[in-house]
């Protein structure tokens, strides 16, 4: 569909039910086990009707993935270098464990982009990622000189947070199985599992 014209209401609308079709099929079987004919079933919209809206299953995947990377580093752009160093590192554990509480299907989307090489996104990975990482290690290792919290790699601790709150959606299926007899809901625990976990770790 032509990018220069401000879409209709029933554009927007069928835009809007072609991506979160996508999200669902593409979360559920990745990129490569994703059809454009599932997108369309799930999108209650015809293959014809859909490819006026984007000209390929590729482009649907890169429009998710792009509106994604925003909402993946907002929570890291808010670590405040002038706040308290543990409750905004803790802050930013939170928020990452409560997206993927709320965006487990996003969160799937990119573990699965990550899986396959990054092919669609390593632009934004190598460029906008990388040089916010880079920033915030500088703030944590500010931290570090001045006392305030325990000597910790700041790259190693921040993969340490994604990967300890990115498993709740990436591996849902599994927490709630193996939890099935003890809690219905894991993420109140997780929280409180991981604010104790990192305070200890980053206790001067």
């Amino acid at each position: 569909m032509p990018k220069d014209r401000p879409q209709t209401r029933i554009q927007q609308r069928n835009t809007g039910a072609i991506l979160d079709a996508a999200l669902e099929v593409f979360s559920q079987y990745g990129y490569r086990g994703s059809t454009l004919d599932q997108i369309a079933q799930a999108s209650g919209l015809s293959k014809p009707n859909l490819l006026y809206y984007f000209p390929s299953k590729e482009a649907i995947h890169v429009e998710l993935l792009s509106g994604l990377m925003d909402v993946w580093l907002d929570p890291l752009r808010d670590l405040d270098a002038s706040g308290n160093p543990r409750d905004e590192i803790l802050s930013y554990a939170r928020r990452k464990l409560q997206m993927s509480r709320d965006l487990p299907r996003e969160s799937r989307l990119f573990a699965n982009e990550i899986l396959q090489g990054a092919p669609r996104i390593m632009g934004s990975i190598e460029g906008e990622l990388k040089d916010l990482v880079d920033q915030k290690a500088a703030v944590i290792r500010g931290w570090i000189t001045e006392g305030k919290i325990a000597d910790v790699n700041p790259y190693h601790l921040l993969f340490s947070i994604w990967s300890l709150t990115q498993h709740y959606a990436d591996f849902d299926v599994q927490v709630r199985a193996v939890l099935r007899d003890q809690e219905s809901d894991p993420f109140p625990e997780a929280e409180h599992h991981l604010e104790t976990l990192l305070s200890r770790l980053l206790a001067p």
